[in-house]
């Protein structure tokens, strides 16, 4: 009985023992479970994080140069973020140390006037604008047709001073285009100084203006015919707006073509490499590198629209996509480029939208010319350095004499032809 009471005891401190191990986790539970859950995050600190998560995920130097990248966006929400604005300041700050301008953050209004310039028009004054080698003062270098620019007849070779209040020093190029363009039907101040030194204020209402980003026309000089080809952008609809020209040219018996890539300042890469699948044949276009560094070399296809002789036009406002066109035509051997040195641009964005409207563009890859050139900072050397225009795309070709050293060339790639047939013939 004793035993049996010893046992009986025994039981009963155990079972208090796990009574009170039961309890204490059912009291555990039962306090994870009324805890309150983590707060979520309200849509502004979300766009923060989006931000954030697009470029860790794309960027092209994944190490982001040493910069503690994980830390900045916990920085970034340490911060109260009560509104949209405090939003986007968060995001900007949080991109600054990158110390990549192209790697920026976009407003809506500046997001959706990036992409609606993509497609071949924008919403905005209609100013194509340039700085001169050697120089920081933006200069109006032309005024599209139908433009609010062109009614206000703003002179090419006049100087931006001020946007909205805001300097030219402060803006910089982009930012004095970015500043420009606006929902249509809005206003923009603008300060200029005219090429006669004349100084002027204009209030210009931003409309749509279509780019016309190809024109084409014939030349004729010491009874040669000539095609001229002008990208001004690299839109979705240029290899198509090509093509068509490239018809229309050949259809006339053009004997050579000048591609003019003057203050061409980009746009959409593939369609840069779709042209060259019209000037090129089953040839080396250009060398990708992404951020896990993967190269990947782009060919283009077999036959061309135009097989005839080419010469090249650029100059310092010949960036990005349309380096990669000069590059790959003069690495070839297919074209001779003459001009200035181009802007130097190897770097690959994308365009990537945020939920509200706004957006980022992104360097995602870096890219060399077919002979391996990287021209980041550098640009791309013209076989032929011409002497720096005051007015660097003259609206009248008899003022462009560069038009004129580009026809020479070609005749000496005529005069090159003929020889090269002579020497076969006698072999």
């Amino acid at each position: 009985m004793d035993r049996h009471c010893a046992k009986m005891s025994g039981w009963a401190q155990g079972g208090v023992r796990k009574f009170r191990i039961c309890l204490s986790v059912v009291i555990l539970a039962g306090f994870l479970l009324w805890a309150p859950a983590v707060q979520a995050l309200s849509e502004d600190q979300q766009l923060v994080v989006d931000a954030w998560s697009f470029v860790n995920q794309s960027y092209v130097d994944p190490t982001f140069e040493g910069i503690p990248w994980r830390r900045l966006r916990q920085r970034a929400l340490e911060q109260p973020i009560p509104s949209r604005e405090s939003a986007y300041e968060a995001i900007e700050t949080m991109l600054a140390p990158l110390g990549d301008p192209f790697t920026c953050f976009l407003r809506p209004e500046q997001f959706k006037a990036l992409t609606d310039s993509t497609a071949g028009s924008i919403s905005g004054v209609g100013l194509q604008l340039g700085i001169n080698e050697g120089e920081t003062v933006v200069q109006v270098i032309s005024s599209l047709d139908g433009s609010p620019a062109a009614a206000a007849e703003i002179q090419p070779g006049s100087v931006v001073l001020a946007v909205e209040g805001d300097s030219v020093e402060d803006l910089g190029l982009e930012g004095v285009a970015a500043a420009l363009r606006g929902p249509s039907g809005t206003v923009v101040d603008i300060e200029l100084v005219a090429p006669d030194g004349e100084r002027q204020s204009l209030s210009l209402e931003r409309r749509t203006v279509d780019l016309r980003p190809v024109r084409s026309r014939r030349l004729r000089e010491d009874g040669h015919t000539y095609g001229l080809l002008q990208i001004r952008q690299f839109t979705t609809k240029v290899p198509e707006l090509v093509s068509t020209a490239l018809a229309e040219l050949q259809n006339k018996c053009v004997e050579g073509l000048i591609l003019d890539l003057r203050n061409n300042p980009g746009g959409l890469v593939s369609s840069g490499l779709k042209v060259g699948n019209s000037l090129l044949d089953a040839q080396p276009l250009v060398s990708i590198r992404d951020r896990n560094g993967i190269v990947d070399t782009i060919i283009t296809d077999a036959g061309e629209l135009y097989d005839g002789p080419i010469v090249v036009l650029v100059n310092s406002g010949t960036a990005s996509a349309s380096e990669i066109l000069a590059g790959a035509l003069q690495d070839d051997g297919r074209a001779e480029v003459l001009g200035r040195p181009t802007f130097g641009k190897g770097l690959i964005q994308t365009l990537i939208p945020l939920s509200d409207g706004s957006g980022l563009t992104v360097t995602v890859a870096r890219y060399v010319t077919p002979a391996g050139n990287d021209i980041q900072s550098v640009g791309i050397m013209p076989n032929q350095v011409l002497a720096a225009l005051t007015q660097e795309t003259p609206e009248d070709d008899s003022q462009d004499p560069w038009l004129e050293r580009a026809m020479v060339a070609l005749q000496n790639q005529f005069h090159r032809h003929d020889k090269h047939i002579e020497r076969t013939a006698m072999t």
